[in-house]
């Protein structure tokens, strides 16, 4: 007999490496309708030594990379720990972790997330689910994005729901179908600039909204090949170091101008995506808004001057923890044995149930 309710600690570590996301979530599943309840959140910053890691990690030998996933690993047990003590939290059923993506090369059949150890659940004295994405890669899907199964059972009100974190992507349904992919690179390139001014990302947009925009970069990042393929398709850090960062530095631009540029190339794909006969579903479409770029009030602002839609952005619990609490979703569902990841989105040979558990 499958359960009605699920007490879970959802956990998730982006791209924009903005750090260690951590919720406590309650699932309830009646009248075949899923809703959940988000109890306490909190979000563990990564100092700069666990930064240039993760960032400097997909240049690393494999051996390295071992010794990196081992060493992650047990960092991250402590945060969830932590966070369970902290807060009291007790008579969980599972702790459902991404872990971080290091390497993502869904075209060579690979991706690596680290933390996903089987000894994080003797390391916490947990059920733990995990590594969602490798099964699906070995199925010939992208193995990202993840998130949209969760949109469909939890944000099934609106019409797009979009995330803006190191990457953009979005997620609809059409024909019946859920359809999702990654749009363009965000705050792995906007903190990456942000920070060579001293700051840790780009606060409200203020350092992009002084620049100005240089057209004939931004017509050269509009033309990428990447933004004329057809979904399924996933980005990962490998894509902007040889896509975007050379093409940035090519000009001798200051970072507030090249914050402008690039902050106006963003708004210019999420307009095309809500503007394109082949995805757009209707001009006054709901779009609800979360990851740290939903703060970006100036990218925001650039959005709605584009694209004739309704933006909605939630409150701060859902904008800051969706995808923890996505991915706290995506382990009730492996739990359950019922399928969690789309073939319609990713591509694979077909829906199926991903993630590993491990048991105490």
């Amino acid at each position: 007999m499958k359960k009605q309710k699920y007490h879970i600690v959802g956990v998730m570590s982006g791209t924009s490496l903005d750090g260690i996301d951590l919720a406590e979530i309650v699932f309830t599943y009646s009248e075949a309708q899923w809703k959940f309840e988000i109890i306490t959140a909190e979000t563990v910053p990564y100092s700069s030594f666990w930064k240039d890691e993760l960032r400097d990690a997909i240049n690393y030998s494999e051996e390295k990379l071992e010794r990196l996933d081992f060493k992650y690993t047990e960092r991250l047990s402590e945060e969830i720990s932590k966070f369970i003590r902290k807060n009291n939290v007790q008579e969980i059923d599972a702790v459902c972790s991404h872990g971080h993506t290091i390497l993502h090369q869904p075209e060579r059949g690979f991706t690596y997330q680290i933390g996903n150890l089987p000894r994080i659940s003797k390391m916490l004295g947990q059920t733990v689910v995990c590594d969602f994405r490798v099964q699906d890669v070995e199925l010939g899907g992208q193995g990202a994005p993840l998130v949209p199964i969760g949109d469909k059972l939890l944000f099934s009100e609106y019409d797009y729901c979009l995330n803006l974190g190191g990457f953009a992507n979005c997620s609809f349904e059409k024909n019946g179908e859920q359809i999702a992919y990654d749009i363009c690179p965000v705050n792995i390139v906007l903190n990456h600039y942000a920070e060579k001014l001293g700051q840790d990302f780009d606060e409200a947009g203020k350092l992009a909204a002084s620049g100005k925009v240089n057209e004939e970069l931004l017509q050269k990042l509009n033309t990428l090949s990447f933004y004329a393929e057809k979904p399924p398709k996933s980005l990962g850090l490998e894509w902007v170091k040889e896509h975007i960062f050379p093409l940035l530095d090519t000009y001798n631009n200051s970072s507030e101008d090249v914050l402008r540029t690039f902050t106006e190339h963003i708004a210019v794909q999420l307009a095309h995506q809500f503007s394109d006969t082949s995805t757009s579903l209707s001009t006054s479409a709901s779009v609800l808004i979360t990851g740290g770029g939903a703060y970006n009030s100036f990218l925001i602002e650039r959005l709605k001057k584009l694209a004739s839609v309704e933006v909605v952005i939630p409150s701060s619990d859902i904008v800051e923890y969706k995808e923890a609490l996505i991915f706290g979703l995506l382990g009730v569902l492996k739990l359950r044995g019922e399928v969690n990841c789309l073939a319609s989105v990713t591509g694979a040979s077909k829906n199926h149930s991903s993630g590993k558990i491990f048991y105490p």
